[in-house]
């Protein structure tokens, strides 16, 4: 399973950034969710949202809740993360991955190994 990811980039607080990541196994897609995780310069791997593509149930993390949104695109297997009124204090590596929905929930990063992960990009919010 690959996963292909893009977006990020330098923006102002209070700014927008989208994130895409493609999967390229439909039989992954089928069953799994797709999403974001983070982690910023040293703290741990968090989860930050993630969309189930077959039905588009979705989770997201508290802190980035009215703020970011997620949707999916099942005909390219891709999911979207629209990133709203960023602050500095999402600044992080962006981690696409894929695994089961209920990961995000409960995520810690001894449970990496559930998922599939793509490359991170770096999102950075400063003035």
């Amino acid at each position: 399973v690959q996963l292909q990811a893009s977006g990020g980039g330098l923006v102002q607080p209070g700014g927008s950034l989208r994130l895409s990541c493609a999967v390229s196994q439909s039989t992954v897609v089928d069953h799994y969710a797709i999403g974001w995780f983070r982690q910023a310069p040293g703290k741990e791997r968090e989860a930050v949202s993630g969309i189930m593509v077959s039905d588009g149930r979705t989770y997201y993390a508290g802190s980035v809740n009215n703020r970011f949104t997620i949707s999916r695109d099942r005909a390219k297997q891709t999911a979207y993360l629209q990133m709203n009124n960023l602050k500095p204090e999402d600044t992080a590596i962006y981690y696409c991955g894929t695994g089961f929905l209920a990961g995000w929930q409960n995520y810690s990063p001894k449970d990496n190994d559930q998922f599939y992960w793509g490359q991170g990009t770096q999102v950075t919010v400063s003035s």
